[in-house]
């Protein structure tokens, strides 16, 4: 039986609010009584709508922080229909991740969740192959319009390139710096022949 409309926002609710926490004490230090504090939830509220406890509270926030990160690319990710879009989306992205900094919720919540597990992999999948199939259709519709090679492959490119991505976000969580990430960017496009602006 799905939730009612005040179940459901009781249950998106505990999990903004765990997220909150979590931004502001790191995974580790998450308590489910604080997160209880912080929503004005009981625990018999809590594990009505969580029944496995933490892990799956932590799924959940997963859940919410990937989707963020595709939500804080728009309206550009879902726009790539020139060059000077994939380059608005370029600065998007890099902007996004200078004002994260290390602080990445996301990679906090899978950390926990272990991507090694069922679970954080099916999460992280679901966020890459979103991303990807957003670039890709973006390659295709430059491609197919004729401002790109006719023979490019729209989904390999775009795991390059989304790979380029991941790579430089990876650098910055080990060392707080943003040059890769931007260097990622900036020869995915030019692979792609969209020089800058």
């Amino acid at each position: 039986m799905p939730p009612t409309r005040k179940g459901a926002a009781t249950r998106q609710r505990i999990i903004e609010g765990a997220a909150l926490e979590i931004r502001g004490t790191g995974v580790f230090a998450l308590r489910l009584e604080d997160v209880m504090a912080r929503t004005a939830t009981s625990k018999s509220q809590l594990f009505h709508y969580f029944p496995g406890g933490k892990d799956e509270l932590l799924l959940a926030v997963a859940r919410l922080e990937a989707a963020r990160v595709l939500d804080d690319q728009q309206p550009e990710l879902d726009s790539l229909t020139s060059r000077e879009a994939w380059w608005q989306w370029r600065d998007k992205v890099l902007a996004r991740y200078r004002a994260q900094g290390v602080d990445c919720p996301l990679h906090v919540a899978l950390s926990q969740l272990g991507t090694a597990t069922d679970a954080g992999r099916t999460v992280a999948a679901e966020l890459l192959g979103q991303w990807q199939r957003r670039l890709a259709a973006g390659i295709r519709h430059l491609r197919d319009g004729g401002a790109l090679a006719a023979g490019l492959d729209a989904e390999r490119e775009a795991a390059a390139l989304l790979a380029g991505v991941q790579g430089g976000v990876l650098i910055l969580l080990t060392t707080g710096s943003t040059d890769h990430l931007e260097a990622a960017l900036d020869s995915g496009l030019a692979r792609l022949g969209l020089t800058p602006r």
